[in-house]
């Protein structure tokens, strides 16, 4: 097994790991956060109660964790290389190149759309013009669809920001419930006043962090792999037009 194989399937490994080392981690933040209330009241000790007592800020964390979890799924089946850039399909129109039907691969592009067929598309229409027309084509065509490509991720970028500033907020209204609290009572209020405020505020924080920490890993670890695969199609499209270069035997 040569070390790109080995890397390759430690990454795949990572992918499958990701989601579920989310959800021990968001189950594991619940857990404490009960375990620290059991002792004060172990007969509410519920997932459902640690939910309450974050607020309508702790739900819509929960919400946008839910989006995340989806998007983040979806992202990982629709990326992966293969969905890209079928070998099949390159296969096809490689061999339809070298038979040079070009209206046949044009055809098969128009029907089985995917980044790789996109590009090799707009190539393909402009065969017959100049290798710098054709070439032109290809680069334009490639950087939109990998604009739209990043567009897709980019969804978890801006979960991952939101989450902890929705924390943020959330710890600030509990500490001015808090403080509102000890104003009423003329400074003599006793902590059990307290408490709710203050575990609103620690609550909304700790989901925040537990949705943005693997987002923030997932959109990275996302963006890489998508680059690393538009750069191979590339390289591929590019070595498929390489016989119209100026030079080249046959042209």
């Amino acid at each position: 097994m040569n070390i790109s194989t080995l890397r390759n399937r430690i990454a795949s490994l990572a992918v499958r790991a990701i989601p579920a080392a989310s959800a021990v981690l968001f189950t594991a933040s619940i857990a404490l956060a009960q375990e620290g209330e059991a002792a004060a009241a172990p007969q509410n000790d519920s997932v459902f109660k640690v939910f309450r007592d974050g607020g309508a800020i702790g739900m819509l964390i929960v919400v946008l964790s839910i989006v995340a979890l989806a998007v983040i799924i979806e992202n990982f089946v629709s990326l992966k290389r293969d969905k890209l850039a079928p070998p099949d399909l390159i296969d096809e129109i490689q061999a339809l190149f070298d038979e040079e039907q070009f209206q046949e691969a044009m055809e098969l592009c128009e029907n089985e759309p995917t980044f790789f067929t996109r590009v090799a598309g707009a190539g393909i229409a402009k065969i017959g013009h100049s290798f710098e027309v054709i070439e032109q084509a290809i680069s334009e065509m490639g950087d939109e669809e990998s604009i739209r490509l990043h567009q897709k991720i980019g969804w978890l970028s801006l979960i991952a920001n939101v989450a902890p500033m929705m924390g943020l907020l959330g710890t600030v209204g509990g500490m001015i419930t808090a403080f509102n609290v000890i104003a009423a009572s003329g400074g003599q209020a006793n902590p059990a006043d307290l408490a709710g405020g203050i575990s609103a505020a620690l609550l909304t924080t700790m989901f925040g962090l537990v949705v943005a920490i693997p987002t923030t890993a997932s959109f990275a670890f996302l963006r890489n792999r998508l680059v690393k695969s538009v750069i191979e199609i590339g390289a591929i499209v590019e070595d498929l037009f390489e016989r119209f270069r100026p030079g080249q035997s046959g042209h």
